[in-house]
């Protein structure tokens, strides 16, 4: 059997990126910590940080993970929806799925102009 062959439907695409999402949240949870026990070191270590979100790489990651945050919000908000019986259908799900991808493309493009 080729898994490469086989075509997700919409809603198993976007579950996914949920997932990936996630898992990309839960690793940089270290990344943000760290930068929070930075910026309450002192004025001069809060001041570094600021500096250091100057760099392009800094920025990139930070937007990465803001950017999960989005996404995981919005597929969250929507998995709350389908527990209370809304979009529970096979239409409701392929139509949530677009809703969710497309606002979750919205938020990570919003991120992105707030970091940059």
């Amino acid at each position: 059997m080729d898994i490469s062959t086989i075509e997700l439907p919409l809603p198993a695409k976007a579950s996914i990126i949920h997932r990936v999402s996630g898992f990309i949240l839960f690793f940089s949870v270290a990344f943000m910590l760290t930068a929070l026990a930075e910026s309450l070191e002192s004025a001069e270590s809060f001041a570094n940080l600021t500096n250091a979100f100057d760099n392009g790489i800094v920025k990139f990651i930070a937007w990465g993970i803001l950017s999960a945050l989005g996404y995981h919000f919005v597929a969250g908000v929507k998995h709350l929806l389908m527990d209370m019986g809304i979009g529970e259908t096979k239409e409701g799900g392929h139509t949530g799925a677009i809703i969710t991808l497309v606002l979750g493309a919205i938020v990570i493009l919003l991120a992105g102009v707030w970091v940059w």
